[in-house]
């Protein structure tokens, strides 16, 4: 029997200010072939996975805390207890926009790595607007920031 144990798995921290921890895939001792699965924490007050896209099509179960959810040309607001669908090669972003860190389970399908991780460690995220489709009126802004040291 193979066991994930959340509390074991350092993770990686990212420029975004998100702490993601495979639980599935990636550096897990469990993998899978027609999935991913993991935990994140977004840090209060801004913490968030930054605007992308990726082939695979995606769930995001919010656990804890209130966020700012953009998928494609919609902006809401998710809160504990809610999933929302992403389809596959759609662009979106979460937010942290409450005063505790948020913190959600994302499941993918097929399994396999997501470019958007290697390209935020780089600084080479596609641009909302620029190189990418522009994020929808009111949200907050994508963090592109590339960091100085992880």
């Amino acid at each position: 029997m193979t066991i994930a144990d959340l509390s074991a798995i350092a993770g990686r921290t990212y420029p975004a200010r998100r702490l993601t921890q495979n639980l599935v895939g990636g550096a897990s001792p469990i993998q899978a072939t027609n999935f991913s699965l993991g935990n994140v924490t977004l840090e209060a007050n801004g913490g968030q996975v930054p605007w992308h896209n990726q082939q695979q099509e995606e769930i995001y179960f919010i656990v804890e805390g209130t966020g700012e959810m953009c998928l494609g040309e919609e902006r809401t607001t998710v809160t504990s207890g809610q999933a929302v669908y992403i389809p596959p090669t759609v662009f979106h972003q979460l937010t942290n926009i409450g005063d505790t860190p948020l913190r959600m389970i994302y499941c993918y399908g097929p399994a396999g790595d997501v470019a958007h991780w290697r390209q935020e460690l780089d600084g080479t995220l596609p641009r909302a607007g620029v190189e990418a489709p522009p994020l929808p009126d009111g949200a907050q802004s994508q963090c592109t920031k590339k960091p100085e040291t992880l």
